[in-house]
């Protein structure tokens, strides 16, 4: 299933065009040269002065009637009258909290992302921003990095079709719509890929795995119309991206065809001197304008009195007037110049009762149930419930990259009191995040054999994930493991429910466990959604966008790897070859020369796609349509079918993720043991039946080699078809 999109422009009406010439041939050196910067100033004093320097774009200043001065300072008291753009990281919601993008992307269900930008957007707007700092799309499989929590996870074609649903939510059906926003995808390009899962560090990538994993995520959002591209802080085989011509020019503006505005990452370009390869910062400045940068984040473009850093001698004039003319563009497409202004009374500064429901039904479809034993759900009738754990009481749930006057959650336990009130609930801390006394533990549970149920709400706080957070130890902090294990012990039905950012390493627990729900940072109405799933109200249907490690220094560990030369064997099958077979269970380490750990059960403790239901689902057998096609009929656009039925063979409705992989058996480079190329999200009633159409298409079946070259090679393909990559089945395609 291809992810393009027909691609969306920036189409000015001649009235406006000609409003863009004529600002062109009027503005100077100088004033070309503030509008290629935004900075932030706290106070709004600081920040008019620098709009009375002709700055192009300032970060929000916090409401409506903030904006609305310094936009009227914009057009009245400069000489050319030039509105502002106004950008804020507006992640995930700004008054209304959603979940944070990777449990959005648990949902398998693009539309709740659309929905969350589209909602956000709106609030956003309302206030006077224009302009948000999302989303991010990097393809992200070191958990270590704690950026993570900021996209979608591991695989590139949910990072490609998330990323296109937020950049649709934000910017709506028009940008000139008084509720859109200018999105931007960041971080072009390869930032995931850290080494050693540590922000801002060093990216040596291949020319294929850079094409085949971490650009096209991009190459989607240009073709849904993403109006901004933010540069990476990283180096990309040497080069710093915000002084990167190969990636800002030669591919994204000219090869993707991207007619948006290039913008740097807080100091990106000020970490030019840093990273070594620029004298001082007019030295970094040039370089960066001239690689296909067109807006500097810090406002360091001009000096304080308002003069020019750099010359024509610096940077070509063709080259800052493309990057104006970027600029002024979506301005006008904005709606800028007829009316930048919005009405105070009308801004929204609070949850409304319809975002708080979309909220919910967000924070719902991404719970992921990885281990039910007959505990879950624990139903809505009377019976004695204990509550213990740091995130029993606390109401840390917005996560990362969340507003300051972002309207706070509630705890888990006021949640369960409003959502099962029949429930006799008892809620005690018995340690906290980071420590405690050991006592509180053994005092917690002494009196477990009194309780129907327990369960253990434990987690990560929201300050140990996002920028610059990352970690070298991925198991839960402080005793909550001790505490996990002294509840299992009690014998007493237990169930952990864990609040996290980014995929943690449950080995020393999970096999004592009976029942764990994933439940991540979930936002505002995090809460109540996991209330809703312990009592039955909710049926869990999310999946895994990312693999759950046995160990942290198993990491980097992905679905989508080689096999190599010498793969190890899993319950007598190749692990590449069958990497869904015994992906949770012990394997054979027996042959010594293969590629595995001495120490370490093979495979992940929970693989990409994994989830569970609280009812079962069936399928029928998978066939594609035709059996065989061919490389020509592919590249004119031809396309197979494959279909599969699945049947709802429980006694409640429930939703399965069912998704489509492929692997090309023998092909010119080494290709991945198996590749996501579509997914969807079904309903299905007791009983019910469904049949499932998918289509594989030239954009599907192909991959790049190092010479930049895309093509799809004749051969035999298997097609994968199921609930996750532990329980798929096999149809074969040839390409001829």
């Amino acid at each position: 299933m291809s992810t393009t999109n027909e691609r969306i422009t920036v189409t000015l009406a001649p009235a406006q065009h000609e409003l863009l010439e004529s600002l062109m041939e009027s503005m100077t050196w100088e004033q070309k040269l503030a509008q290629l910067q935004i900075a932030f100033r706290p106070r709004l004093e600081d920040a008019a002065e620098l709009v009375r320097g002709g700055i192009g774009a300032i970060f929000w200043p916090r409401s409506a009637a903030a904006t609305n001065e310094l936009q009227r300072i914009a057009r009245e008291e400069t000489p050319h009258g030039i509105p502002l753009l106004v950008g804020l990281d507006v992640i995930h919601g700004q008054r209304t909290t959603f979940p944070v993008p990777l449990a959005q992307a648990a949902s398998f269900d693009p539309a709740t992302a659309e929905l969350d930008a589209r909602i956000t957007a709106q609030e956003a707007a309302s206030g006077g921003v224009n302009w948000t700092f999302s989303p991010m799309i990097d393809v992200s499989r070191d958990p270590r990095w704690g950026r993570v929590v900021e996209g979608f996870g591991e695989d590139t074609y949910v990072n490609s079709v998330f990323g296109a649903a937020k950049v649709r939510g934000y910017q709506g059906e028009s940008l000139g719509d008084p509720g859109s926003l200018l999105a931007c995808a960041k971080h072009f390009v390869a930032y995931g890929q850290a080494e050693g899962g540590r922000d801002y560090n060093t990216v040596d990538v291949s020319g294929q795995r850079l094409r085949n994993v971490y650009l096209e995520p991009f190459r989607t959002a240009v073709d849904a119309g993403v109006a901004t591209v933010m540069a990476a802080f990283n180096t990309v085989s040497g080069r710093p991206a915000h002084a990167n011509h190969h990636l800002l020019t030669s591919i994204l503006k000219e090869e993707f065809g991207f007619q948006g505005v290039v913008v740097g990452d807080a100091d990106g370009v000020v970490n030019l001197l840093d990273h070594g390869i620029a004298d001082d910062l007019d030295d970094a400045l040039g370089q960066s304008f001239a690689a296909g940068l067109d807006v500097e984040m810090g406002g360091n473009v001009t000096t304080a009195d308002g003069g020019a850093r750099l010359g024509p001698d610096d940077v070509p004039l063709a080259r800052v007037d493309d990057a104006v003319r970027r600029v002024l563009r979506l301005k006008l497409a904005l709606g800028l110049f007829s009316d930048p202004f919005k009405a105070p009374e009308q801004e929204v500064t609070a949850p409304s009762p319809e975002s708080r429901i979309a909220a919910l039904a967000t924070a719902e479809k991404g719970l992921v149930l990885l281990k039910n034993q007959s505990v879950l759900p624990l139903g809505p009738s009377r019976q004695r419930v204990l509550l213990v754990g740091p995130y029993a009481n606390s109401t840390d749930h917005l996560g990362a990259w969340v507003q300051s006057f972002a309207e706070p959650a509630g705890s888990l336990a006021e949640a369960i009191r409003q959502e099962c009130p029949e429930w006799q609930l008892t809620v005690r801390d018995a340690t906290g995040f980071f420590g405690g006394d050991p006592g509180s533990i053994v005092q917690a549970v002494a009196d477990a054999a009194d309780f129907d149920a327990i369960v253990v709400a434990v987690g990560e706080p929201s300050a140990l994930s996002g920028e610059a957070n990352s970690r070298s130890d991925l198991r839960l902090p402080g005793a909550q493991e001790e505490l996990i294990l002294a509840v299992a012990a009690t014998g007493t039905p237990s169930a952990v429910v864990m609040f996290n950012g980014r995929p943690l390493v449950t080995a020393a627990w999970i096999d004592a466990v009976p029942a764990f729900l994933e439940a991540w940072h979930s936002g505002l109405e995090g809460p109540r959604a996991v209330a809703r799933a312990l009592s039955g109200a909710v049926n869990p249907g999310g999946r895994l966008p990312m693999t759950f490690p046995r160990s942290s220094s198993q990491v980097p560990i992905y679905y989508d790897h080689e096999n190599t030369g010498r793969p190890a064997t899993v319950s007598g099958t190749i692990d590449g070859g069958a990497h869904d077979v015994g992906l949770m269970g012990p394997g054979n380490t027996d042959d010594h020369y293969t590629s595995k750990y001495r120490d370490l059960e093979l495979g992940p403790q929970f693989p990409f796609g994994h989830g569970l239901s609280y009812t079962t689902f069936q399928y029928g057998a998978p066939s594609v349509t035709p059996a065989s096609i061919s490389v020509e009929d592919l590249r004119a656009g031809g396309s197979v079918q494959v279909s599969v039925s699945v049947t709802n063979t429980g006694a409640v409705a429930g939703d399965e993720v069912t998704m489509v992989f492929i692997r090309d058996l023998v092909a010119s480079l080494s290709q991945p043991v198996r590749r996501l190329r579509s997914f969807t999200r079904s309903t299905l009633g007791p009983g019910q039946s469904a049949t499932l159409t998918f289509e594989l298409g030239w954009k599907d079946l192909g991959f790049w080699d190092n010479q930049d070259h895309y093509a799809v090679e004749a051969g035999s393909f298997e097609v994968h078809v199921g609930g996750g990559l532990d329980h798929t089945q096999l149809v074969e395609l040839r390409v001829s």
